[in-house]
């Protein structure tokens, strides 16, 4: 009996105040939505970190005729570079990509974009020495020592390529995280206007219940449970959109470079691991501003 009485007094509320319970939700669910961009986004960096981790290289890219002419590195200046490589310190490994394997790998990595294979020839491909350094440190002393060397085109370190691609992650992560806090202030501040107003309107029935015996969270329970309920639709709303978003713009737009292996593709499981985390939260929140506005506001 006292379920039912609970339950359809949270029906009742919801009812009555609609326009702004549907605001509730919809800024909860815009919220929520960013805060699970920005998880994701989290997952993303995680994953490229560990992919990449042991396969960052340092790149000493040759010039045109020593690419054209020394396929194997065994003629000079290729053989001396790569003999002075493997003896400096810090070094771990070299190994020579000639122009026809770069050719080859260039395909590999582009395959879903044919436009790209199409307009690409071998003798645009570079030659290069492939450095795995044991400690990475000593990217700048191998630059500063080979830089400008005869048959040496340029000394890229790969680190630097990843940083940047993470730099530029970590601002869509901050940007989403960053919005989702506005948003959330938002959230909080309808959660908390709802529930003054949805008691204001039943403060009749609240002080009736009141003088009959009813305890103060027997009263407070069904304006808890209004907010917790509108939380909860407006999580569901927030990952449905980020369900969404992967069918209609993550796997569009990044699945080619997903497919390349050269950005983690965001699969099924990452969405299913960080929606329990979103409806929690949202649940959470809603329930903790629910209880302190009644505490502080609301007299019951």
């Amino acid at each position: 009996m006292r379920a039912s009485f609970v339950f359809s007094e949270v029906i009742n509320g919801l009812r009555r105040n609609v326009t702004m319970t549907i605001a509730m939700i919809l800024t909860t669910a815009i919220s929520v939505g960013l805060l699970g961009g920005g998880l994701l986004a989290v997952r993303m960096i995680d994953k490229m970190q560990d992919t990449y981790q042991d396969q960052v290289e340092v790149v000493v890219f040759m010039t045109d005729d020593v690419s054209a002419n020394d396929s194997d590195c065994s003629s000079e200046p290729c053989a001396g570079i790569m003999s002075s490589l493997k003896s400096a310190q810090g070094v771990q490994n070299v190994t020579y990509e000639n122009r026809q394997e770069a050719f080859e790998n260039f395909n590999k990595v582009f395959k879903s974009q044919p436009e790209l294979r199409d307009v690409a020839r071998p003798e645009a491909m570079p030659a290069s020495l492939r450095v795995k350094l044991s400690d990475e440190s000593r990217f700048k002393q191998i630059q500063a020592q080979f830089q400008g060397k005869p048959g040496v085109d340029s000394v890229v370190d790969q680190a630097e390529y990843l940083q940047q691609m993470f730099s530029v992650l970590g601002g869509i992560r901050n940007g989403a995280f960053g919005i989702a806090l506005v948003q959330a202030l938002a959230a909080l501040l309808l959660i908390s206007n709802t529930i003054q107003l949805s008691a204001f309107t039943r403060r009749t029935e609240t002080g009736i219940m009141r003088l009959v015996g009813a305890t103060r969270w027997y009263t407070q329970l069904p304006f808890l449970l209004e907010a917790v309920v509108s939380g909860l639709v407006g999580a569901v709303l927030g990952i449905g959109g980020l369900i969404i978003a992967k069918l209609a713009f993550l796997d569009r737009v990044l699945g080619p470079l997903s497919r390349t292996g050269v950005i983690p593709a965001v699969e099924w499981g990452d969405i299913a691991f960080v929606s329990p985390i979103l409806l929690v939260i949202s649940m959470a929140i809603a329930a903790v501003t629910g209880y302190v506005t009644l505490r502080l506001y609301v007299r019951l």
